[in-house]
């Protein structure tokens, strides 16, 4: 297929799965821990638990299968750059509503639209799923680029729906339109 600006990387996203690749698991749970390692580099970000995100980059992808959801890797020229990962949203939520999770980018991929690549694939796979929500939880403060592309994106500020121990956390949501939500 042609592309239209050749000065744009080639984006690929992988969906996880049992049957992914071991190179690819490992590259998925090493960009997952990179995640963490920046998050708890941040200030704003001090509470954050480092140890429940090595558990959940050892369990990839079940650990995220488990709760209902899945993860992505995106890929940039045939090389893994992005990440991103989703699940039920907690409590009451949980019944129409998923919770985006873990969305990381690696320097070399940012600007490329890798990380609105990831988030719109999975507004994508709620809205085919019949979801209502896409729920998230950042720190603007630590991680502002990610903030801007969410309101960018549509998501809006809502009320905390979870127990995220950081202090700077602002929650956010989109609501997404779906034929078979509207109709009853």
């Amino acid at each position: 297929m042609p592309r239209l600006n050749d000065s744009i990387p080639a984006l690929d996203l992988v969906e996880l799965s049992d049957n992914s690749p071991p190179e690819l698991l490992t590259q998925a749970r090493q960009l997952l821990l990179e995640y963490g390692q920046f998050v708890i580099g941040q200030p704003a970000a001090a509470q954050f638990c480092y140890g429940a995100l090595e558990k959940e980059a050892a369990g990839l992808p079940q650990s995220f299968q488990e709760q209902g959801g899945g993860a992505l890797v995106g890929l940039l020229k045939g090389v893994p750059a992005g990440f991103v990962a989703w699940r039920l949203a907690p409590g009451h939520l949980a019944e129409t509503s998923w919770e985006l999770k873990r969305l990381w980018v690696r320097p070399e991929g940012r600007g490329t639209g890798l990380g609105q690549a990831l988030t719109r694939a999975v507004l994508e796979r709620a809205a085919a799923a019949g979801r209502k929500a896409l729920y998230l939880d950042t720190v603007p403060s630590a991680m502002s680029s990610a903030h801007r592309l969410y309101l960018a994106m549509g998501f809006v500020p809502c009320g905390a729906y979870g127990d995220n121990p950081i202090e700077e956390v602002e929650y956010l949501v989109k609501f997404l339109w779906n034929p078979v939500n509207q109709a009853g």
